[in-house]
Formats: C-alpha cells, structure tokens, sequence
C-alpha cells in the first residue's frame, strides 16, 4: 500500500506545532499501525531527519501508551488500542492524518507524545486501599457478591489510555476516574475509604483542568476497553452519598 501521512510535529512543549506530510510505500496491510510509524521512522533516520515521536510500549493493548488520534478518532476507526490497530483498516491511496492526544490537561511534550501525568494524580488521591491485608488470602476467604465482583473487573479494565479525554468535545476524564473509582468502591478492601475515595480523586480531576462532564457519550464509545457510560452515573451516586455522609471538601 501507498499512503499519505499527514503528522502533527512539534519541536518541544513551547514550541508551535503543525502538521508535516510524508509518503508512504510498500505498507504490508498485514503490519500494525505503529509498525507503519517504524517503517516511516526508519525512512527519515536514513534521509538524516528528525523520527516522529510516538508513545508505545508493552505492543499488546495492555499498557494504554500507544495513544492516538487517527483521522479524528481516538485510536483510530476501530475499537481498540492503537498498537493493536492493522493497516488492513485502510486502503492504498488513502491520507492518514496522525496527531496526539487534543486535550489542555495532556500538554504535548514532542510530537505525538503528550503528558499523562494527569491521570496519576487522580490515581495518588485514592485511586488505592491503604487497609493492610498483610499476605494474599485464600480467594474464598472474603465472599463478594458476584454482581460487585463482575462490576469491579468490568471497571478494572480500563488501562488509563486516555481516549476518553481525547474523544470528548469537552476534555472530560469522568469515565477514566469513575472506573478507577467504581472497581474499588464495591469490594470489601475498598469500603473503609469508600467516602474520601471518590471526594478525593473527584477534587483533583478538577484541579488538574479537564472539562466537565455533559454526558456526550464520545468517552464510552472511544474506550477501547468498554468501560460503559453508566460508570460515570454509579461515580455521580457516590459522590452525593459521600458528600452527604462526609461534606463537600
């Protein structure tokens, strides 16, 4: 296949971006898309030009780093990660335009590669259980209703990609908070904190200048991983039960 890549470049966080063009040739549609980026790569190091930076590491749709922007979309028109997006997804002759994360809170660092740190924040203000519970214990030991349990490992896969921000219109991380918030507030571990938990993680979201929430829809459909719209409604529960129980901080 050949293609035309249409690339956001940018120097550094202070310097102004644009999007630079490239031809492709010989394009496998076999090949992954970030193996579509190597082969590019490849091509400038040996026409002695700056290689697009680009976020990636585990290749496998685990890790969330391969984050980006495929013609609009987040990850691309197919629902899953971009490392595990192949170019059989598009066509000889096509134009891809490849950009980074589009949100104030994911400042762009070089290229494509943007700062989540954001996300990390939100997860040191609770995104965790502080209970010590000292070695594992057995699995049976502390029963959880299977309805909590399937709704704490349907939360649980979210791997904090990020694409949730990058598809809503107003840069909104409720999806990726309220997963982080949702799989612990529902089991046992998660209940001495269940309060200060979402109060806490909620508080930072905001600190750290996401949009607000107006219900679009855009974060669930983007999610590679299915985290269900629903989880932002269940979030919204919890934050009035513990703004009752503890008081707006």
């Amino acid at each position: 296949m050949k293609l035309t890549l249409r690339v956001w470049r940018q120097k550094n966080a202070d310097a102004d971006g644009a999007m630079s063009t490239y031809e492709v040739d010989g394009i496998s549609s076999d090949m992954s898309f970030l193996e579509m980026l190597d082969t590019l790569n490849e091509e400038l190091i040996l026409r002695g030009e700056d290689p697009v930076a680009f976020d990636h590491d585990c290749r496998e749709g685990i890790c969330g780093a391969c984050s980006l922007v495929i013609n609009g979309d987040a990850h691309g028109p197919e629902r899953t990660t971009t490392c595990q997006l192949h170019m059989r997804s598009f066509s000889d002759g096509d134009t891809i335009d490849i950009e980074p994360w589009r949100a104030a809170a994911f400042p762009v660092i070089k290229d494509l590669v943007v700062d989540r740190s954001a996300f990390d924040r939100i997860i040191q203000a609770g995104g965790y259980i502080t209970a010590p519970t000292g070695a594992a214990p057995e699995a049976h030991a502390t029963p959880v209703p299977k309805p909590d349990a399937d709704f704490a490992f349907e939360h649980a896969e979210c791997i904090g990609c990020g694409a949730c921000v990058a598809a809503c219109p107003n840069g909104a991380a409720m999806l990726f908070t309220s997963a982080k918030v949702n799989h612990l507030n529902v089991l046992p571990q998660g209940a001495p904190e269940r309060e200060t938990r979402v109060l806490d993680m909620v508080e930072q979201m905001d600190e750290e200048g996401f949009g607000g929430c107006t219900l679009t829809g855009e974060c669930a459909t983007a999610c590679p991983k299915g985290i269900p719209l629903v989880s932002i409604t269940s979030m919204n529960k919890e934050w009035l039960r513990a703004t009752r129980k503890v008081g707006k901080r």
